[in-house]
């Protein structure tokens, strides 16, 4: 259905600040100390040309997983695009943080991993990461080990290996800023807990981690429970049989469960969000996952706002007044779908960040800078893919105040407002047409500067436009100019499937 919107900036409401550090980032601990990830789709497979194989079930899951060597974080063309970012946090953590040990004082020999432990973190490795932290501006979150070489499943978590990470980064001058006592509790049956264990063994371990930082770290924010609560939220197309993705193929704890009395409370609530499962697991749990031809669909991206309200209840109810965070978020568990790294997973990324700042301040951590299909940056290349454009774009333009549009959420018509980043006058529109058939015409009250986001024809494409032109990196790697086109106040036309900012 084509769309008619009428702009009417002389009389916003203002809904709220939000954090100047919104759009923020994962590196994974796998990314820092080498380790398993998810096998890259083939070119043929993010084009849409052919199909993923199917697997039988998560005894397969192995084959589906490759070694990846640490990514370079001292890369000139790596700090060079995430400076571009601005300040943001980095989040370091993932499943595979919970059973990492920190060898810092050399007691193990290179490849010589401890009895209890899956993968060892060198001291080397963790001050390139704080050295990447420092020079991109960032904010530190990270999560701890919680596995069988820290404690069994009756004794209490000690916080002996935690106390290496955070004296280390302290006299580096890279301090911890914040922590989530461990990545996914409500996954204990896959995330490498101690045989056993239980909610209630992680409620006891999270109180005694709370008070520990407290004593020692006061100025450490403390964040959680960084779960995905399949009981509250359907992420799949399928209301019935929908979740979080992974979570629905194994044993989970709900929310409610992982939530105590604690008697040092979390200052910031947390939790992961991606749409439903990608390809990958798709055999395996079909109700849990979008194809391609849905990810435009008013369904598909209401799911994140939908996400955050259901969430927000929980921070009222768990950690009133605190920011929400979501500590991992990307468009489908399982490493992101085949399309994550073409333009058509932009309107999920943008309508995202729109629709969460409509409903709560806090920070989006996305899955990853640098790593997997719906990483930022192309793994080893850090070739900037269409979503590291567009939420460049973003951070450029909008700014920290959220107006309420006026507009209701239809097909076509997906429109967000903002202050402008540049603290000057007027405001920031995004108009998100999500319809891949119609134009939506837009009516200005004055002229503006328009940026539109295309994938010039093809939604599946590598490469992002704007206003027409392919931004792709210069000969010396340099970032292309993200310049718009003035627009006269009269009725602008809005091709199907396109992302515009509107600066007034």
């Amino acid at each position: 259905m084509t769309q008619f919107i009428k702009l009417d900036n002389s009389s916003l409401k203002q809904l709220r600040t939000v954090d100047s550090r919104l759009m923020s980032y994962n590196i994974e601990m796998t990314e820092v100390t080498g380790g398993t990830f998810w096998k890259p789709y083939t070119p043929a497979q993010i084009a849409g040309t052919e199909t993923f194989p199917p697997i039988k079930d998560m005894s397969e899951l192995p084959k589906l997983m490759q070694w990846y060597d640490p990514i370079d974080l001292t890369s000139e063309n790596l700090l060079v695009l995430a400076k571009a970012l601005g300040p943001v946090w980095i989040r370091v953590s993932g499943t595979w943080a919970n059973k990492t040990y920190y060898n810092f004082e050399g007691k193990y020999a290179p490849g010589v991993i401890p009895e209890g432990f899956q993968n060892v973190l060198q001291k080397d490795q963790w001050l390139k990461l704080l050295d990447f932290v420092k020079a991109v501006d960032a904010k530190l979150l990270v999560s701890f080990a919680n596995c069988p070489g820290i404690h069994a499943a009756d004794e209490p978590w000690t916080p002996d290996q935690a106390k290496l990470l955070f004296d280390l980064s302290s006299e580096y001058g890279v301090p911890i800023n914040a922590i989530e006592f461990m990545n996914e509790p409500n996954l204990l049956s896959i995330s490498g807990v101690p045989e056993g264990y239980t909610a209630a063994d992680f409620a006891r371990d999270q109180e005694i981690c709370n008070a520990w930082v407290k004593e020692n770290y006061p100025d450490c924010l403390i964040v959680g429970p960084s779960t995905t609560d399949s009981d509250a939220m359907r992420m799949g197309p399928d209301d019935a049989k929908g979740g979080g993705g992974i979570a629905d193929a194994s044993p989970t704890v709900s929310t409610a469960e992982l939530m105590q009395s604690y008697e040092v409370p979390l200052d910031v609530f947390s939790y992961h969000y991606y749409n439903g499962i990608s390809e990958r697991l798709a055999s395996i749990m079909p109700d849990a996952h979008w194809k391609s031809e849905e990810a435009h669909t008013d369904a598909y991206l209401a799911m994140a706002g939908r996400c955050a309200r259901v969430y927000s209840t929980m921070r009222d109810k768990y950690c009133p007044g605190s920011q929400m965070w979501v500590t991992e978020s990307g468009d489908a568990g399982g490493g992101g779908s085949t399309w994550a790294p073409t333009y058509l997973d932009v309107l999920r990324t943008l309508n995202e960040l729109g629709d969460f700042a409509t409903v709560t301040d806090g920070i989006i951590f996305h899955n990853t800078l640098a790593s997997s299909d719906y990483g930022f940056l192309q793994h080893g290349s850090f070739n900037p893919r269409p979503n590291y454009f567009a939420v460049l774009l973003w951070n450029r333009l909008m700014g920290i105040t959220v107006y309420d549009s006026g507009i209701p959420h239809a097909e076509g018509a997906h429109v967000y407002c903002h202050s402008r980043k540049d603290d000057k006058d007027g405001c920031v529109y995004l108009v998100i047409n999500n319809s891949l058939t119609e134009t939506t015409t837009v009516e200005l009250p004055k002229n503006a500067v328009r940026y539109t986001l295309s994938g010039n024809g093809d939604m599946r494409s590598s490469v992002i436009y704007l206003n027409g032109n392919p931004l792709v990196l210069g000969e010396n790697n340099e970032l292309p100019a993200l310049e718009g086109v003035m627009q006269d106040a009269d009725n602008v036309e809005l091709a199907p499937g396109t992302c515009t900012f509107l600066v007034l």
